[in-house]
This record gives structure tokens, C-alpha cells and sequence, in this order.
């Protein structure tokens, strides 16, 4: 029972994040600008001086990397949020399950590259810990989909047993 529960808070969780997200990207031009003019406002604070310089120098190219970083969060969500469905239905171990881990794979992929290119544009620690953290996800995802397919074979097997 508490299994299940934690479950559907998950999915909760999981639907929030998505439609949250789609609101944060949509506004990040508004939102971006707000920053910035809420930090040059108060003065370049030490912690706040790589963000003031940084995203003041290259707003439009900010802009489009978060965009992009934005829709690529929001396709992790999707496939998670489909995977959710299954696990509520109690059927984990199908083949969409290995599509969308294959997928996530990809698109964690996907923002290492646009957080090295926004490294690029300025770096900062924490971009550095996205990197690593979007190689790791992306890694475990594809492993897992590998071991997920290898239990739809063996379901599939002792299917065709009985």
C-alpha cells in the first residue's frame, strides 16, 4: 500500500514538474531579464559577479541554450511520466519502458552537449556538475534499458513455458 502511494506522489510529483516546466521555459526571455536587472539593482554581490557578468554579456545566447536545456528537461519528464503509467497499470516491463529509456539516454546526452556549449559561452561549477550528472543519468539509462529488455525476454519465455 505504501509502495503505491509513493508511486502516484511520484507521478504527482512528475506532472507538476512537466507542466511547471512548460511555464518556466515559455518565460525564461521575461524571467532571465527579471534576474538580471534584480542583480544589477542590488550590485554584483561576490557570489552573483560570474552570473552578472556572464548572463548580462550573452542574454540572447542564455536565452537559447535554457530554451533548449528547458524542452530537453521537459522530454525527460515526458518519458518518465509515461513510464509512471506503466508502473501504475503494473505493467513495468514492456517494450515502450526500453524505448523511453533509450530515449532519456539520448536526450540526457543531449544536455551534456548544450551544457558543455553553454560552458563554452561562460563556465561555472555547477554547469560542471550538470555535465556530470546528465553523463551518469544518461549512462543509467541505457543500462537500464538493456536490463529492462532482458526481462521482457525472460516474461516473454516463461510466457511461451506455461
Amino acid at each position: 500500500m505504501k509502495k503505491d502511494n509513493l508511486t502516484k506522489l511520484t507521478k504527482y510529483l512528475l506532472d507538476f514538474m512537466f507542466y511547471a516546466g512548460i511555464l518556466v521555459t515559455l518565460t525564461l526571455p521575461l524571467t532571465v531579464r527579471f534576474v538580471l536587472e534584480w542583480i544589477s539593482e542590488r550590485g554584483a554581490v561576490a557570489p552573483f559577479v560570474y552570473l552578472h557578468w556572464g548572463i548580462g554579456q550573452y542574454y540572447v545566447a542564455t536565452v537559447v541554450i535554457y530554451f533548449f536545456l528547458g524542452i530537453c528537461a521537459l522530454l525527460l519528464i515526458w518519458e518518465l511520466r509515461k513510464m509512471f503509467g506503466t508502473v501504475l497499470r503494473q505493467e513495468a516491463f514492456v517494450p515502450e519502458n526500453v524505448k523511453s529509456l533509450h530515449k532519456m539516454a539520448k536526450i540526457s546526452l543531449g544536455i551534456v552537449v548544450l551544457a558543455i556549449i553553454r560552458s563554452a559561452v561562460y563556465l561555472t561549477i555547477a554547469m560542471l556538475v550538470v555535465i556530470l550528472v546528465f553523463v551518469i543519468a544518461g549512462l543509467f539509462s541505457e543500462v537500464l534499458s538493456r536490463v529492462f529488455e532482458e526481462a521482457i525476454n525472460y516474461k516473454e519465455e516463461n510466457d511461451l513455458t506455461i
